[in-house]
């Protein structure tokens, strides 16, 4: 899989949904905060308005008590197919604090109902990707994509 930025974290697996499942899950606050977060970690609120420049905020609670708040913007929205979305930016075009990454999500059919999902981390610096890496980027991000693949076969 070519990376499409210098300082990019990456996952790729088949999901047993079809990508208009996948994408709903995404699209969907009340899907999204049931997995967004990897266990023990929780999401209680996100905000997601589908549209480039619309708001894509999530907060998220640690088992040890520090809550994340994580606000930023959609990019592009191809429905089924294509996600981007940042941090640089709030709702409204209004920059963010400290641009750490822009994420980019894609959904492919892979045929018999499954859908190849590939979730990227584009990084402005090596030392933000170092530490999205030592933050658990791969088991976050992976277990993230578990959660999301058990919630959508009990729909």
């Amino acid at each position: 899989m070519p990376k499409i930025a210098e300082h990019e974290l990456s996952l790729s697996r088949i999901i047993n949904a079809p990508p208009e499942k996948v994408f709903r899950a995404w699209a969907d606050p009340d899907l999204l905060i049931e997995w967004w977060a990897p266990l023990p970690y929780r999401t209680s609120h996100a905000v997601i308005d589908m549209r480039p420049g619309g708001a894509f905020n999530t907060t998220m609670h640690a088992p040890t008590g520090e809550i994340y708040e994580n606000l930023g913007i959609f990019l592009d929205v191809v429905a089924n197919q294509r996600l981007v979305f940042t941090d640089a930016f709030r709702e409204g075009w209004v920059p963010g604090d400290r641009p750490f990454m822009t994420g980019y999500v894609t959904f492919e059919d892979a045929g018999n109902g499954a859908t190849k999902y590939v979730a990227r981390a584009l990084h402005w610096t090596a030392e933000d990707m170092q530490t999205h890496r030592e933050m658990g980027f791969e088991e976050g991000w992976n277990a993230a994509a578990e959660q999301m693949e058990a919630l959508l076969q009990r729909l």
